[in-house]
This record gives structure tokens, sequence and C-alpha cells, in this order.
């Protein structure tokens, strides 16, 4: 039997070490710009209601939720849930981070489809993270190639999923540059919001990466098999 740790680990160091630096990226670049308040006087909660309100998304509710930048859009219930990091902070940092999830909500209303397609991908996405490895590995044990190849097919949608997530976090962050000044946040800091949103693309980036890295070692592993 071919061991799950075989040399093939080697093609995840690269995308490991990619990943490292994107945390290590966005957690400096946030916290820099964390620390210069927006001339704006208003904190993320104020500033993601109002966006909605110009986009005319009165029906989207915005929510505290726990966590370090843990915001996110919901669109099976239209509420954009902000963390601690951003909910009551006045800084350049949290309302750039505000706008991009904002800008979500905007991709649902006009139902950009990049977003609909991520959405109906989710569900497969889930139930492949979750058991395609497993599936996999009991392959491996019972030398079966139904089961590898069970495995792989069931990966292959978290691939797909974190490829459809890069054209919809690109255009998210786009629809927040492009809302900023009519928001009336000034052009110094709007460009400080486009580096704190160019950080955090870095981890979608890196995540994408590592996920097909993920699938081209299942891919050699099964491929040794025959």
């Amino acid at each position: 039997m071919l061991p799950i740790w075989d040399w093939t680990i080697i093609i995840l160091i690269p995308v490991f070490i990619l990943s490292l630096i994107a945390q290590i990226t966005v957690k400096s670049t946030f916290e820099k710009y964390s620390r210069k308040k927006s001339s704006l006087g208003e904190n993320g909660a104020s500033f993601a209601r109002r966006i909605l309100d110009s986009n005319g998304l009165f029906d989207v509710q915005v929510e505290h939720v726990r966590g370090m930048l843990s915001d996110h859009y919901d669109p099976s219930n239209k509420v954009l849930r902000l963390s601690d990091s951003t909910y009551n902070s006045y800084s350049v940092a949290a309302l750039g981070v505000v706008a991009h999830e904002a800008g979500h909500a905007v991709q649902h209303e006009k139902g950009y489809k990049p977003l609909v397609l991520r959405n109906l991908a989710v569900p497969m996405a889930n139930f492949g993270s979750n058991l395609s490895w497993l599936i996999f590995i009991v392959g491996l044990f019972m030398s079966s190639s139904v089961l590898l190849n069970a495995g792989i097919f069931l990966f292959s949608f978290v691939v797909l999923f974190t490829l459809i997530t890069l054209p919809v976090e690109f255009d998210a962050s786009h629809r927040a540059i492009k809302m900023l000044p009519g928001m009336g946040m000034m052009t110094d800091e709007v460009t400080d919001v486009k580096k704190v949103l160019s950080a955090a693309a870095l981890t979608y980036v890196a995540s994408a990466f590592t996920a097909i890295a993920q699938l081209l070692r299942m891919l050699l592993i099964a491929g040794r098999r025959d």
C-alpha cells in the first residue's frame, strides 16, 4: 500500500509557504491600517448601513458576529455580519473590509453570475471537503480504484469552489473601491483600503493553489496504484 505521507507531500510545501505569507501579510496590513482612523468619523456598523441604503438594499440587515475578521455576507438570510474587528471600529482598514462585504450584498442583488455559481457549489464543496480524503484513504487501504476515483471526484468540487471564489472576491473588492469615494472617503484612505483588500485577496489565491496542489497529489498517488 502506498502511504499517504510519501514523497508527494513535497507538492504541498510551496503552497504552505504561500499560505503562510498570505496570512502574515493580511494580518500585518490590517493591523497597520487599523491604527489609522478614517476621516468619515463612523464605525463599521454605521458605514455598512449607509452603503447598503445607498444601493437600495434596505432589507439587508447588519449584525455583529464574534471573531477576528469573520465578516461575511449571508445571502440566504440577507444579513451582513461584521466581526469584532470591524463592527465598532472607526479605522480605514475596518471600513474597507465592510465595503468589501457590502460589495457581496450588491452582487447578490444584481444576480452576479459567479456568485450564483459559488452559492450553488457550496453544498458539494462542503461535502467534498469533509469526505473526499476519508474516502480516498479508505480506497488506499482497500486498494479500490472506485473509492480512489470517488475521493478525487469529490475533492474536485473543492477546487472548483476555490476557483469560482476568486472572481467573486476580486469583484467585491472592485465594487468597494468604486463606492468609497462616493461615500465620502478621502483619496489617500481609498489607497490604503486597496492595500488592505489586496492583501486579503492573496489569501484566496493561496487557498486556490492549495486546493489544486492537494488534487494533484491525489492524482499522483492514485496513478501510482495503477
